[in-house]
């Protein structure tokens, strides 16, 4: 049987010199009880994997095992996740790919497709009429019970009129092939299906490593399947004066499928929100934008229905969007699943849906779903306990906290008492037949060979105005282990990328496609102004744990080649300078003196040291995750590898040169992110709020440093650690050629207005970013940066150090600049980010 959870178990790299030569089938072999997707019964590949295999033995096994690691590195370096909460590796852990597709000839697939179609359908139209007048329950198609007695039937959302009819705008179905090749529907996925984002990557990764044999197969590509459900979308939305916006509504970062909810948004280019993100107001939905309300006319949702609105449902939500339901309700926006959807998972429906079939639509179901009896009739009741050994006991509402009971596993105790329970409530239980399901191969690394293993696959359809589509292909799950009988993801099993193969035409057309000209265009982000309100702040804060994290790292390692170099002259000064920034640890100073070794290493390694370096880094990978959707693929992988350093970084004792190593390598991957902002990020609100972040540190940090290193209270300066703080090493030793003094330093650092890490650089750029960020500010609060600019350009650099008194006056000024970078950060947060300073407008 199929179990709906989803990943990933880890694999052992197999020594290429120790890899086998034989033929790849020779350890494969075919039971004569399940249907082998890849071997007919005469032990020969079917006419469809014929051209695989031979590419297969073409490449050999140490080029299959080359590719296998390649495309874990990729997997690895992407951050495609599935987050399962109970693992300890949380967020970190992989998505599980087998090396070898699904595949599945195009006669084959026609059937499939034509009976998923039929299917969505009819689930659809079960869904509108027990939403509206449910004739299907007052003609004795359905029992009144199992839908008033079922928790996803949502009372509030009955008489709600969806736009179009449409109830089920995206379905998936888990289908199993039986032993004699028949296909079945094991369950259906109605409420807020998963994996489709999956799949798509899934194609991606096996895409890279068999370029060839996907053309030479003409594979049926899968982006059409979703540029078309967007635009199905758009063209059901409420209509007003704007093009419409469409948002996809995760729960947030610790859902379990959030990559593919980041991912998804990202493939197509809508924006991924939070319930905070949203407000209701006057019937209809907004996004909080950083210049205001802005309307959201389609919500693709990822949350489950009762979540969806603490206001009518689930009261301790914090998931959803206050009022959520009654805008549903007077039609001011399109909800896709619409609310309650996820009623029809259950599989007490699974028994009566041949008949309803057949009132409904005046046909017979073209796939059936897995023999199902729900024990709240009594005939049923009866059969289940007579055939209890046979069977799968299942919740028939699938809200159960345990999974499916195999009734051939229990003895006569146990039995008797899973008999007991069903008695005493039999309207929560099915009984299931199990599906003998199909073997297909994979790629087995420790042996270096193919392995059967048990699959089934997820198939999925989107409403359009013409009818239903299906996506040419899904996705294909594999059990982890030879002898299980449930696959799931979240106990050990992994996907496969599913091919559907394009026959003697060129390529399938997806079924009743309708054309482009038919919809809206859809503007997600017209302007600077229509970003949300969370995603300025993350972005915003995520510059400031960057550049942060840059500035802790960079006095970490200056102290540390110190030490290397057995250079003490300047310790006192920079130790003092990491002290004030919370970049060394207070704690370092409290107890027995230490040497400067030890509270280096100590600074650095200490997780729970709150604003400390290893703090900031987390902090960049958290919020990064919370961006997934608004990063490249290119400067996520930068992150990965950022997160990959440090986690291996807190792991076991490290020396001095260790180290050096980790700030080495940390620096370079903060260096190549603010790069790549710089030159790959369109100069839009999200850039500018990143920009400002990074100049507000950035300015601060330098508050800090100048102060302590070039105008020291105590002692001498250290101008050798503030021009290495300030990576400008190279460039003080071309321009000046001279031992770093005063005079020329203060120059380089204070008022250079090319040098990108100067004080007045940072004043000047601050003052300009501020005033081009969108809407009216309550106050020109670009008006003190640019004060303190002209204070500092009122006289010569070597002036403001000249004295102590001078000192004491650029002292003055930096402990000003600080506070107009928390000032700054302050009306930012009030104007943008909580909107607490201004009437909030609807656009």
């Amino acid at each position: 049987m199929l179990a709906p959870d989803h990943p990933s178990s880890t694999h052992t790299p197999l020594a290429a010199e120790s890899l086998p030569t034989m033929p790849l089938l020779d350890r494969y072999t075919t039971p004569a009880d399940r249907y082998d997707e890849l071997l007919a019964a005469n032990g020969k590949p079917r006419a469809h994997w014929s051209e695989i295999i031979k590419h297969l033995d073409w490449m050999g096994p140490r080029a299959l095992q080359e590719a296998r690691e390649a495309m874990q590195q990729q997997i690895a370096s992407n951050g495609v996740t599935y987050n399962v909460y109970a693992d300890p590796r949380g967020a970190d852990r992989p998505w599980d790919l087998d090396l070898l597709p699904q595949v599945l000839p195009a006669e084959e697939w026609e059937g499939i497709a034509a009976a998923i179609r039929q299917r969505a359908t009819l689930l659809n139209a079960i869904l509108r009429d027990l939403y509206g007048p449910q004739k299907l329950i007052a003609e004795n198609q359905l029992p009144a019970s199992i839908i008033q007695g079922h928790p996803g039937f949502l009372r509030a959302c009955r008489g709600i009129e969806t736009p179009g009819g449409i109830h089920l705008h995206l379905y998936a179905a888990d289908i199993a092939r039986a032993p004699d090749g028949q296909w079945w529907i094991v369950s259906d996925r109605t409420q807020a299906p998963s994996g489709a984002g999956y799949a798509l990557e899934n194609r991606a990764l096996i895409g890279s490593q068999f370029p060839e044999l996907l053309r030479t197969l003409r594979v049926q590509p899968l982006n059409t399947f979703f540029q078309t459900f967007r635009d199905s979308l758009a063209q059901w939305a409420p209509r007003d004066d704007e093009a419409p916006l469409i948002v996809l509504l995760t729960p947030g970062a610790l859902n379990e499928t959030y990559f593919e909810h980041a991912y998804l948004a990202r493939h197509m280019g809508i924006p991924l929100v939070e319930g905070q993100d949203l407000t209701v107001r006057n019937g209809a939905v907004f996004l909080k934008t950083l210049a205001g309300l802005r309307r959201v006319h389609a919500i693709m949702r990822r949350t489950d229905d009762s979540w969806c609105d603490p206001m009518e449902l689930r009261p301790e939500s914090a998931l959803g969007v206050p009022g959520l339901v009654d805008v549903a309700r007077k039609g001011g926006v399109l909800i896709a699943n619409a609310l309650g959807s996820g009623l029809i998972e259950s599989g007490a429906l699974l028994g009566f849906l041949p008949s309803v079939c057949e009132h409904l639509l005046g046909e017979e179901l073209q796939m059936p779903s897995v023999a199902t009896w729900w024990c709240g009739e009594e005939p049923a009741l009866e059969e289940v306990a007579e055939r209890l050994d046979s069977l799968v006991i299942k919740n028939a509402y699938g809200f159960a906290a345990e999974g499916p009971v195999f009734g051939g596993d229990l003895d006569a105790e146990e039995r008797e008492a899973l008999i007991k329970r069903i008695h005493e409530q039999p309207r929560n239980f099915v009984g299931q037949e199990m599906v003998s399901m199909s073997r297909v191969p994979i790629w087995a690394s420790r042996n270096a060979s193919l392995e059967p293993r048990l699959t089934g696959v997820r198939v999925y359809a989107a409403a359009t105005p013409n009818g239903y589509i299906v996506m040419p292909g899904g996705l294909s799950r594999v059990a982890g282990i030879k002898d299980t009988r449930v696959i799931t993801i979240q106990r050990g099993g992994g996907s496969k990328d599913t091919w559907v193969l394009a026959g003697s035409q060129e390529e399938l057309p997806l079924p009743t496609q309708p054309k482009a000209e038919d919809y809206p265009t859809i503007v997600t982000e017209h302007d600077h102004g229509s970003l949300a309100s969370r995603t300025g702040e993350s972005m915003f804060w995520l510059a400031r744990y960057v550049e942060r994290a840059d500035c802790a790292l960079r006095l970490l390692r200056c102290g540390l080649r110190q030490q290397l170099a057995a250079d003490d002259a300047e310790w006192p000064a920079l130790h003092a300078a990491g002290l004030r920034s919370g970049v060394i640890a207070k704690r370092t100073t409290q107890d027995k003196p230490l040497s400067p070794q030890a509270i280096l290493l100590i600074s650095l390694k200490d997780a729970n040291f709150p604003s400390g370096p290893i703090s900031n880094l987390q902090n960049v990978i958290r919020l990064a995750r919370t961006l997934r959707d608004r990063l490249a693929p290119d400067s996520w992988r930068i992150y990965n590898r950022l997160d990959r350093l440090t986690t291996s970084w807190m792991r076991g004792t490290h020396t001095l040169s260790d180290a050096l190593e980790f700030l080495d390598q940390s620096l370079m991957c903060l260096i190549t992110l603010s790069g790549y902002s710089m030159e790959h990020m369109t100069r839009d609100a999200g850039w500018r709020f990143q920009s400002i972040g990074r100049r507000v540190e950035r300015m601060q940090f330098l508050s800090i440093a100048l102060d302590s290193l070039l105008v020291p209270i105590e002692g001498p300066p250290a101008l050798a650690s503030l021009i290495d703080l300030s990576d400008a090493v190279l460039t003080y030793r071309r321009r000046y050629q001279r031992a770093p003094e005063r005079g020329p330093v203060s120059e380089l650092l204070l008022t250079d207005r090319d040098n990108p890490r100067a004080f007045l650089y940072q004043l000047e750029s601050l003052a300009d970013h501020v005033g081009q960020l969108p809407g009216q500010l309550p106050a020109d609060i670009s008006t003190p940066l640019r004060l303190l600019a002209e204070n500092l350009l009122s006289r010569k650099p070597e002036d403001w150090v000249g004295s102590s008194q001078e000192g004491t006056a650029l002292r003055g000024l930096l402990l000003a600049a600080w506070e107009a970078g928390n000032e700054l950060a302050n009306a930012l947060q009030n104007r943008y980010f909580s909107h607490l300073d201004v009437r909030t407008t609807i656009s």
